[in-house]
């Protein structure tokens, strides 16, 4: 059953992203960059249903007070990275526009990547190290301006259930180089929706929202492994069989 469940949500995906690539990219022409993000959001929260219809995966959501209030308020949104389920997800949840940095080659996938790349968000090319980082500030201080959240995946790729990866201070640098306070999310996706999985399985994610750390007068390295304590803590604490 999990298999059939996991082909038909496969299915919904690439039944709708072709039709939404492409008027992302039609709509781009008059569209301005708010507008765009959250046509974005809405196909991304069509796939958290179809998740959880056919799938059977549930979201659990708690510290939704800690995010800071008012239409410009900067945020950083560090989040532990498990799966594809949490990329999709954080739109749907957060009431700030999103900017995710990412790498270039995404913007080249079919339809998926063409959409990402009529929006406003950060993508860059590693190759390039800091001039790579420069971009970074330079965009996320503008978005972050406008009320634009900027969120980063610390570790850099997904990681499998119970264990850690290296924990990179790019987010941490953005956010004393702009001020921003940075919000630590741990999320449990990995119970459902294993790193490169194709078979999801039905169950319950738990999203918590950490209080917001301020990033002024602070140390890159120093913050990071702040955030990097409390997201691995949550963690245990949130999916406690994975780290016996």
């Amino acid at each position: 059953m999990p298999l059939l469940r996991s082909i038909l949500h496969a299915l919904v995906m690439l039944v709708t992203v072709i039709p939404w690539g492409i008027w992302m990219v039609t709509a781009s022409l008059w569209a301005n960059g708010e507008q765009m993000y959250w046509k974005a959001a809405r196909w991304l929260g069509w796939q958290i249903d179809a998740a959880r219809i056919l799938c059977g995966i549930e979201v659990r959501v708690t510290g939704m007070e800690n995010l800071p209030e008012g239409k410009t308020s900067p945020a950083i949104l560090l989040v532990k990275h498990q799966s594809t389920y949490e990329t999709f997800l954080m739109p749907t949840l957060m009431p700030h526009p999103l900017a995710y940095v990412f790498k270039k080659e995404l913007i080249y996938v079919p339809f998926f990547g063409w959409a990402m790349g009529r929006m406003d968000m950060i993508h860059i090319d590693r190759s390039l190290k800091a001039k790579a980082f420069n971009k970074v500030v330079e965009q996320g201080k503008r978005l972050l301006a406008q009320g634009i959240w900027v969120i980063m995946f610390p570790e850099g790729t997904r990681i499998p259930r119970g264990q850690k990866g290296t924990y990179k201070t790019g987010g941490t640098r953005l956010a004393v180089e702009t001020g921003a306070p940075v919000i630590p999310i741990a999320v449990s996706s990995a119970k459902v929706w294993p790193r490169k999985a194709f078979i999801k399985r039905p169950g319950l994610v738990d999203v918590s929202i950490g209080k917001p750390i301020p990033s002024q007068g602070r140390q890159p390295e120093e913050l990071m492994r702040e955030v990097e304590a409390w997201i691995e803590a949550e963690m245990r604490r949130l999916d406690p069989e994975a780290y016996r």
